[in-house]
């Protein structure tokens, strides 16, 4: 229920009552006795002093006094009240009702108690004593519009619904014919199935004001719900003749135009409407969002791409359009364009730190370390926690062979981060991986380990630690666990392929070598040199000089440029 009660809340204090009334209400009292002079100061006194501790917040001892007052007086209306308005910040609903319909019954021409009456029964949803309400506020306040109102919901909720149109002729009678009269009437002709007088109404606002859209897409929405879409379309389509630059027109077509199966008629009204700075960019965005779940159905993900660059044009200066028109052509794969839209978004707007974070992860993806490391330690100075961005550049100086940068960022991801176990996982295979390069293989193994205690099936570490081993000759049986379960989570990846090759090689199972190495060559699509050299290798201990040589010299064709494959060609053998 939505009651509108504008008295409620505000702070007052009625004038002490200390009236001599007999009660039989639901609050229980001592029985009224005769007030000498001496009670009658005791609860002034009391009164007041209750009031004070009310003021600053000692609710407990305030309601022991206005509780003491009518020990002593139990006709006093004025503490009732201020005992109810305690017990409803108690969260005591019902005590507080109860002293309220008291005090009420005392002093039924006091608004107050009937306007806190009216917030006890709108809480405890008690519809049919708040119509009786609303009608003692009517008559004390016959000029207050909300009480109307009010009583007009009330009635509405129970049902009553002519009663509540009656109500809403007398509330047009003191405030004039309003919008708020008009919806409100519409609401309840269209539940009562009267769709003829709900657009009745709307027709004659229509003819009093023939300029004011607004009243023909109150019609069209009228006739839409209920399923006279024609009427609808042609309601709508006359309001855009009034106002062509009316974005909600526009969008009501839209949908009009889509309930129809007009696809290519909708979008266009969607494409106009998006054109319209008028029309809010929030409601825009939200539309645009709404395309996501349909992906990755290519319509969509053009139709989406396309509104968001008409929301740049329209809103030039509103940096959420520019990192939405990113993030589309991220999803049409067109990232070079998606990094001038991230860019943009942040000159206008540089506090948004997933735009950092969508541009920085571009450019690494476009191998553009210089820049990566640049925005990204920008990004860093003013999000200098955010683990992930800590990571990216810290492999951005990885690739550039800094490793020493490259560790101190990494490093800073293994302090900052305690629940993204994959981010993790990767921190500390690129920890291995520098470590490696920087021939500290103790350090280098310990951080693979750790990678794989955050996630066992992180297959480059798998295959990079296994491959390192390999390299060096030692934990050859861990090496080829770990490779053999990198090939079963990435199968066909030639390079897994070839570095489980390797480690047979070196276990001296040479035929088992040959077949991997064999599907290395099958899933390599570039023509490896090392892997083409690996296959020859195999090839010499299999007996088949000749088929080494070929190899060796196809892998130097290959682009290999080693000494030792020169020598492995010239002397026609396997040098380690």
């Amino acid at each position: 229920m939505n009651l509108k009660l504008t008295l409620i809340g505000i702070a007052f204090v009625p004038a002490l009552c200390l009236a001599q009334n007999t009660d039989k209400g639901a609050v229980a009292q001592p029985r009224p006795k005769v007030m000498t002079s001496t009670d009658s100061l005791m609860v002034k006194q009391l009164y007041f002093t209750a009031l004070r501790e009310k003021t600053i917040e000692n609710f407990t001892l305030a309601t022991e006094l206005f509780t003491r007052i009518l020990q002593i007086d139990a006709g006093n209306d004025a503490a009732m009240y201020e005992l109810a308005n305690l017990k409803k910040l108690a969260k005591d609903e019902p005590t507080a009702e109860q002293l309220l319909e008291r005090a009420t019954t005392l002093k039924p021409d006091n608004e107050w108690y009937w306007a806190g009456l009216a917030a006890s029964y709108e809480k405890s949803n008690s519809i049919v004593k708040l119509e009786n309400v609303f009608t003692q506020l009517i008559r004390l306040n016959p000029d207050n519009p909300d009480y109307y109102m009010d009583k007009a919901n009330a009635l509405s909720i129970d049902k009553k619904y002519d009663e509540a149109l009656a109500i809403y002729d007398q509330l047009e009678k003191i405030s004039g014919p309003t919008d708020e009269l008009l919806i409100k009437r519409q609401k309840i002709y269209l539940m009562q199935g009267k769709i003829d007088k709900a657009a009745a109404s709307l027709k004659e606002a229509m003819a009093a004001n023939p300029g004011q859209v607004k009243y023909y897409l109150m019609l069209g929405e009228v006739y839409n719900s209920n399923g006279l879409i024609d009427e609808a379309l042609s309601t709508f389509q006359k309001a855009e003749k009034i106002d062509p630059q009316n974005g909600y027109v526009h969008l009501e077509l839209a949908d009009i135009y889509r309930n129809k199966k007009s696809y290519e008629a909708s979008f266009n009204q969607l494409k106009m409407a998006f054109a319209i700075p008028a029309l809010g960019v929030d409601q825009k965005l939200r539309i645009i969002l709404s395309y996501l779940p349909k992906f990755p159905d290519p319509n969509a993900k053009s139709s989406a791409l396309e509104l968001s660059r008409i929301v740049t044009v329209a809103h030039p200066t509103e940096s959420r359009a520019f990192a939405l028109f990113g993030d589309m052509l991220v999803q049409n794969q067109l990232y070079k364009e998606a990094r001038v839209q991230y860019q943009k978004s942040l000159a206008l707007n540089d506090q948004v730190y997933a735009v950092h974070e969508q541009l920085v992860r571009i450019e690494l993806g476009d191998n553009d370390l210089n820049a990566a490391i640049k925005d990204g330690e920008n990004a860093l100075s003013l999000f200098p926690n955010q683990a992930w961005m800590n990571y990216l550049v810290g492999v951005s100086w990885m690739q550039k062979k800094n490793y020493n940068k490259a560790l101190g960022y990494i490093k800073n991801v293994t302090s900052l981060e305690v629940q993204d176990k994959d981010l993790l996982s990767q921190s500390y295979s690129a920890l291995g991986d520098c470590y490696h390069e920087m021939k500290n293989e103790k350090q280098s193994d310990e951080s693979y380990d750790k990678s794989l205690s955050y996630n066992p099936d992180n297959a480059y570490t798998l295959n990079n630690y296994a491959y390192y081993l390999s390299i060096r000759g030692v934990a050859l049986d861990k090496a080829g666990q770990m490779s053999k379960h990198s090939n079963e989570l990435q199968p066909s990846t030639a390079s897994f392929q070839d570095t489980y090759a390797w480690i047979l090689f070196k276990q001296k199972k040479y035929a088992e070598a040959k077949v991997w190495m064999e599907k290395a060559l099958v899933s390599d699509k570039d023509h490896n040199a090392v892997q083409v050299e690996h296959y020859g290798d195999i090839m010499f201990y299999l007996g088949n000089v000749e088929a080494a040589v070929e190899n060796w010299k196809k892998a130097k064709a290959y682009g290999g440029q080693s000494t030792v494959l020169e020598r492995k060609i010239n002397e026609k053998k396997y040098i380690e």
